[in-house]
């Protein structure tokens, strides 16, 4: 076999299919001398006897190290400059009860964005003053419980939003701890729909003052915020987008925050005592991507805010990051069995006669387990984890069994041309936003999550069951 056209340009044709790129799974994941795939020294074939497929496993070894990274990293680099950094896990991207221990005991801040992950953060026994609680749209029932119960911030949206909070910390006699989420304006090299710091979007408060007004919405909300004596104005926040692997936009929009401040602190004499950066860093779901690691990411932008500050005549605010994907997505794998295969004879689209072949291999979840690629056209990579195969590559469609034609799991993938009904596939870098985002679409049972320590793998999520189906029929 050769390299198919169908091929996208970023996809190699591999010399050998039993090859695990360390970048994209876990630190845990290795192949044995017998072509099994393992995970903390647990074989895959165990795991799908003990537990079923669809299977999300996470390494939490793995996922502590890549949080440990990131603290360490981070406040290595920052420490000379403003302190040090206080690093949020940003939950939205894989949050269980266990998950928020984790975070807690390797130090870590949460960042939650709704009602229902600050009850999962609570249950876990997190400590309120550590969590910061984000969203666009934040019910009264969202910000009453984070008032009761003492969150450390509350990320403001909205105008808006800032009268509301004063009124409910007024009715409770509180003050409330807020940071206002700006819009920096910086594009993120990203997907449209997870880049976040761009005007015509649903996020933050635009520094462009609107046609008419004098002052931006965020200069706005930082007065109203300061003159309210139920209000305690914290600093601000920011986040360009997800996915990303320059530094470049990191670094424009600490400059823009940091001239935003020092202009604050001229004309209004308001210090800002705390920035936050946002995340969205970057991880390897196919060879193309090239993932930086936290210490360097850190030194780049220690970088630039220090250049920045030379030129203004403040001092630096205590910074904040809010990695998640970049901890918990590596350290996510999906185990799935095959189910039915086929091939389709395609147009060449170089314009040659003959068609061109390409393999279609189902597994047995789907998109109600990884909803991305459907989502954002998000690409994956895969590998043949119950054994290894000397069978010629050939390009080959991982899909799922949902009745979509969009239901994809892996677009373009080489894979053995004899894997076939039972074999088991391993799916890497599906441990952010894969369980978060998993629903019952075509009635299908959402996966159990189990995690692996010590090479001993526990149960910390169960598969659902057919009543569970039926749990909220009236």
């Amino acid at each position: 076999m050769t390299e198919s056209p169908l091929a996208p340009s970023w996809l190699s044709y591999p010399s050998d299919t039993s090859y695990l790129n360390p970048v994209m799974y876990s630190n845990g994941t290795t192949r044995q001398v017998s072509g099994e795939v393992t995970i903390g020294t647990v074989p895959v074939s165990e795991l799908a006897a003990t537990y079923g497929t669809p299977l999300l496993v996470v390494d939490e070894d793995d996922f502590r190290a890549r949080a440990r990274g990131f603290v360490e990293g981070f406040n290595r680099a920052f420490d000379s400059l403003c302190g040090g950094v206080d690093v949020y896990y940003a939950s939205k991207s894989l949050l269980t009860v266990q998950v928020a221990r984790w975070v807690a005991e390797e130090g870590l801040n949460m960042d939650v964005a709704s009602g229902g992950e600050l009850a999962i953060a609570l249950r876990a026994g997190f400590d309120p003053a550590k969590i910061g609680l984000h969203g666009n749209n934040k019910s009264d029932q969202e910000l009453t419980r984070a008032l009761q119960t003492g969150v450390g911030r509350i990320v403001v949206d909205s105008l808006s939003e800032i009268y509301r909070l004063a009124a409910l910390a007024e009715s409770a006699g509180v003050s409330a701890p807020v940071m206002l989420r700006l819009t920096t304006g910086v594009h993120a090299s990203t997907h449209s729909y997870i880049a976040t710091a761009h005007e015509d979007q649903k996020f933050g408060l635009s520094m462009i003052p609107a046609p008419g007004e004098e002052r931006s919405a965020a200069e706005q909300a930082v007065l109203a915020v300061a003159e309210h004596p139920h209000l305690r104005y914290l600093g601000l926040h920011s986040h360009i987008g997800s996915q990303i692997f320059e530094a470049d936009g990191f670094t424009a929009a600490a400059d823009r925050m940091l001239n935003f401040i020092a202009a604050l602190q001229t004309q209004h004499g308001i210090t800002t005592a705390e920035l936050d950066l946002g995340g969205g860093y970057g991880i390897a779901y196919t060879e193309a991507d090239r993932p930086r690691a936290p210490e360097d990411i850190a030194d780049s932008l220690a970088e630039g805010i220090r250049a920045t500050l030379q030129s203004l005549t403040i001092d630096c605010p205590r910074i904040s990051i809010e990695p998640g994907r970049a901890i918990s997505g590596p350290a996510g794998s999906t185990l799935y069995r095959v189910g039915t295969t086929k091939t389709v004879w395609v147009d060449d689209p170089t314009g040659a006669d003959q068609p061109v072949p390409r393999r279609y291999v189902a597994v047995d979840g789907g998109m109600s387990d990884n909803p991305r690629p459907v989502l954002y056209d998000a690409d994956y990579s895969a590998t043949l984890a119950s054994r290894v195969s000397q069978a010629d590559p050939v390009l080959t469609r991982i899909v799922g069994k949902h009745c979509e034609s969009g239901d994809i799991v892996v677009r373009d993938t080489y894979q053995p041309e004899d894997l076939d009904d039972q074999d088991l596939v391993l799916v890497p870098a599906t441990g952010a936003y894969c369980h978060v985002m998993s629903s019952n679409y075509n009635a299908l049972l959402r996966p159990a999550v189990v995690a692996i320590s010590g090479g001993s793998a526990r149960l910390i999520i169960r598969r659902e069951t057919d009543q569970d189906l039926f749990a909220r029929e009236v």
